[in-house]
């Protein structure tokens, strides 16, 4: 039997002009310009606005009725301007990037060099498949029967591993050397074996990587001298040739332009006054077109009742549509730059020492303490600090930089465990490789410094620093 029920609830539910303010709250420059790329790509309604002649002039002040300014009550009862709503140019923005020149990508510069090996057409194309599958790291990930197989489903080449480690060995030598070794013990190898056989330590280093590679990853050094029977001046000498080479040859070459950090944010700081701009990068002002705004217009004085109309109708729906979504979408650009701004006011007001003096003054700082200064949720502080940068006098940092918990000294002071790591670095950095600090004797330097931290919490920020455990930053020392 059934039931019938009645019940009350009560949802939040966003809209979806809240949901796309919240898309574009959390994106960065560059991807912001993106999204406005698309957007004028897919709405006609949309256009870009011409900076110089949108300023306002001594002739026409911004305050004083245009033409372009009008209320179209029919489809706006609000009284909501259309062509005169968009989103203006911000005085407290910066200049807009100069684009970057076209480089050539990293496997572009692979295939030139491939092509002064004198392959024939059948390894020409093995190499084109290594180098395609090649990592950001350089490496070759791919097991060489998975690239047999490729070849022989998609170009029906009758051939074996064998066929694909010979031109493999090729490959790994062109520029930089070890591109697409599978592993990093072949990597070093390979860095070896191409250096002049007079090169001191050459040798050593060679058997080191090729017959006890677990010891030198793990730095046993005195297993390494008794194997190969050689004193502490030979076993230097081989470690010091091994550093040199590069243990990922793909780093920072795979695409020059994307490893570009492109600041959202600049503050400058100058006569006891901050300047605090936001980069805008090379996205376009926007505004609703004059031209459909005409047709638009033209459109809704016409009856839809005649069947001849009927098709003038579905348009004038069509570009009602459009009209909603291009005025939700530039309310929300310019929503997106007032919070982006007032988040950013309110960092720089908290972190005033930071600016001013370096960063050995930045302050302990959570989320929470910007949301309840702006008076917004910490969920939108967190989208707008994410994957966002800022540049000042002393370098380019991620947002996410200024936010740290703080550590208890003796005196009671509160400092940023954004200074402790500085101070765990350069104990690192001085220590006495041949006798790196552990972890409690990092601890205990702290607390003599006034420093109140566990040896459990300085092994969490060591890991956080991507700084290896004492065993692992033994260094030889020679006598």
């Amino acid at each position: 039997m059934l039931e019938l029920r009645q019940e009350l609830k009560l949802q939040q539910k966003l809209s979806p002009q809240q949901i796309q303010f919240i898309k574009l709250l959390q994106l960065p420059t560059l991807a912001m310009e993106q999204r406005i790329q698309q957007e004028l790509e897919v709405n006609p309604l949309l256009e870009e606005v011409d900076l110089a002649a949108d300023l306002p002039t001594e002739e026409a002040p911004e305050d004083a009725a245009s033409e372009d300014d009008f209320t179209w009550e029919d489809l706006l009862p609000s009284g909501d301007e259309l062509y005169g709503h968009k989103a203006r140019v911000d005085r407290d923005e910066a200049p807009r990037e100069i684009p970057l020149a076209a480089r050539d990508s990293f496997t572009d510069r692979l295939r030139d060099q491939k092509a002064y090996l004198g392959f024939t057409q059948l390894q020409a194309l093995i190499a084109e498949q290594i180098i395609g599958s090649i990592d950001d790291d350089g490496y070759l990930r791919r097991p060489l029967l998975s690239i047999v197989d490729d070849l022989s489903f998609n170009h029906g080449q009758e051939l074996d591993e064998h066929d694909v480690l010979e031109v493999l060995r090729a490959v790994q030598r062109l520029e930089p050397v070890g591109i697409a070794a599978r592993s990093l013990q072949e990597c070093l190898l390979v860095q070896l074996e191409v250096l002049s056989q007079q090169t001191p330590g050459r040798e050593l280093a060679m058997r080191m990587i090729r017959e006890r590679f677990d010891d030198f990853k793990h730095k046993r050094f005195e297993r390494l001298m008794q194997r190969f029977e050689v004193d502490h001046a030979a076993l230097k000498e081989a470690l010091d040739l091994i550093q040199q080479c590069n243990p990922k040859p793909g780093e920072g070459a795979s695409a020059e332009n994307e490893n570009y950090v492109v600041a959202d944010f600049s503050v400058d700081y100058a006569e006891g006054q901050f300047a605090i701009r936001l980069n805008s990068g090379n996205a376009p002002e926007l505004r609703i077109s004059r031209a459909y705004r005409t047709m638009l217009k033209d459109l809704s004085h016409r009856p839809a009742n005649k069947p001849e109309q009927r098709g003038q109708a579905e348009t004038r729906k069509f570009l009602r549509h459009r009209f909603e979504s291009a005025r939700w979408f530039i309310d929300s650009v310019r929503q997106r730059r007032h919070t982006l701004m007032a988040v950013m006011r309110e960092i720089v007001a908290c972190q005033q020492e930071f600016f001013i003096h370096g960063i050995e003054h930045l302050r302990p700082m959570i989320l929470k303490d910007i949301a309840d200064r702006v008076e917004m949720d910490i969920s939108t502080i967190s989208r707008v600090v994410s994957g966002k940068y800022l540049r000042c006098a002393y370098g380019v940092f991620e947002l996410k930089y200024f936010f740290s918990e703080g550590v208890s000294t003796v005196s009671g002071e509160r400092v940023s465990n954004k200074k402790v790591h500085t101070i765990i670095l350069d104990m690192v950095r001085d220590e006495d490789k041949s006798a790196p600090l552990s972890d409690q004797r990092i601890a205990d330097q702290l607390k003599e410094q006034g420093y109140q931290i566990a040896r459990r919490t300085v092994t969490k920020y060591r890991e956080h620093l991507n700084i290896p455990v004492a065993r692992l930053r033994r260094e030889i020392v020679a006598a």
